[in-house]
């Protein structure tokens, strides 16, 4: 409301929700929203592009935090409504400190092609960007969903402990009250997690999150492993949960001199047979690859918790499928409004997310990833005929899927609105 001006004829909400849906449906530029505009039947009115633009501007020039507030306030309602309507397939269905919600968080590299602000030189001897996500993650059953896009110049650090601790809470800001706190929630890492200041704060008595992080191998762990005895390892897990050959896991808490880290943390260690072409570290012995985590988890099998901390990389798909969703390249010179992109971004993710959540439980469809959805669902051809005072959607009967678009499309009918 506070950025509408009298007698307009859109809305700020309308515009952004269009330009998300563009993104959803393929679209990877702001001009990408014709694809709606040229669609009044479907899309209603749509925003020209310099309209757009002039919103953009106003919304990351006149009080932009406020305005990203109110998004993430919007963002947040909406989850908390499909995850209502979700019933037993939302992520709280069956959370507890032994099944807690798993909150994912990762950073990545954005190229930049021209001079944007705060765009810097990468670690990766690139330039651009270095945003920190965090994801919920759906898990095997689905997908995944975005929660937080902290967007920072590219020499920001990876191990940032401010970063992580401000991408958690405002990662908590999208949960519904009373999922804001207690082992019933995981934060999950990769090392980059695993400092000092942030498990502190992670661990603290008002908060007590669970959490499972990357552990670097250091010289005092690295003096542990060869002393590990041939019956402290155990076989470990892939991801279906079937003991995986050449891979075992152990507990060394109790080798290891902790008094500076959290109480009640566990360290876990994995050894397996390298794959082809893997390159083993100087800390590695015996002809295996060594990786470590840390975790105050304390029920379950370590090959479990071990499993369960290496399906993080689900987080690093989140990621991909966000670039193939607009995130790759930022199209403002502004950095706020670049933020805001960022924030259409995950509008255009959340989408996808809800609708396979909600439409599409039980089916194929439900973990399929933004590209194969487009192609098999989104982009089926069909006809909108108006015939006595009824408008009615011709879909192509030849299309591979289109029944499953129908059962979806009538799941989304049978719900109530917001």
């Amino acid at each position: 409301g506070p950025w509408r001006k009298p007698f307009a004829r859109h809305d700020p909400g309308k515009i952004l929700t269009d330009l998300a849906l563009s993104l959803a449906t393929g679209g990877d530029a702001v001009s990408d929203v014709d694809r709606l505009r040229n669609q009044p039947e479907v899309y209603g009115l749509v925003a020209s592009d310099p309209t757009i633009s002039r919103l953009v501007k106003v919304l990351s020039t006149v009080k932009p935090a406020q305005a990203l507030a109110v998004v993430n306030e919007a963002r947040a309602k909406a989850r908390a409504h499909v995850w209502a309507h979700a019933g037993e397939d939302s992520p709280l269905h069956g959370v507890s400190a032994e099944n807690p919600l798993t909150i994912d968080i990762d950073a990545s590299l954005l190229n930049s092609h021209s001079e944007k602000e705060d765009a810097r030189p990468t670690w990766k001897k690139g330039f651009g960007f270095h945003p920190l996500c965090s994801f919920v993650d759906h898990g095997i059953r689905g997908t995944g969903e975005p929660l937080v896009t902290l967007l920072r110049p590219g020499n920001a650090g990876s191990n940032t402990a401010a970063d992580h601790i401000q991408v958690v809470r405002d990662s908590l800001k999208q949960l519904p009250e009373g999922y804001r706190v207690g082992r019933k929630i995981m934060i999950r890492t990769d090392s980059a997690g695993g400092t000092h200041d942030f498990l502190n704060w992670l661990t603290a008595r008002h908060r007590n999150f669970s959490y499972s992080v990357g552990f670097t191998i250091t010289d005092a762990v690295a003096k542990m492993l060869p002393l590990i005895p041939k019956t402290g390892w155990t076989r470990a897990y892939d991801s279906d949960g079937f003991e995986r050959d050449g891979a075992w896991v152990a507990d060394i808490t109790g080798m290891l001199d902790l008094a500076a880290w959290p109480k009640g943390m566990r360290v876990i260690v994995r050894k397996e047979v390298p794959h082809v072409g893997a390159q083993l570290r100087i800390t590695d012995i015996d002809g295996h690859r060594y990786t470590a985590i840390a975790t105050n988890q304390k029920k379950g099998q370590l090959a479990v918790l071990e499993v369960r901390h290496r399906l993080r990389a689900r987080c690093e798909d989140r990621i991909r499928n966000a670039k193939d969703t607009g995130f790759a390249n930022l199209p403002f010179k502004s950095f706020a409004a670049n933020e805001l992109w960022c924030h259409v971004v995950m509008l255009a993710a959340e989408i996808m997310a809800w609708t396979q959540m909600v439409a599409f439980t039980g089916t194929k469809a439900r973990r399929w990833e933004p590209k194969k959805l487009r192609a098999r669902l989104f982009e089926i051809g069909g006809r909108i005929v108006s015939h006595a005072r009824r408008t009615t959607l011709h879909l192509a009967s030849t299309a591979p899927d289109v029944q499953l678009l129908i059962k979806g499309m009538k799941r989304l009918a049978a719900l109530s609105p917001p």
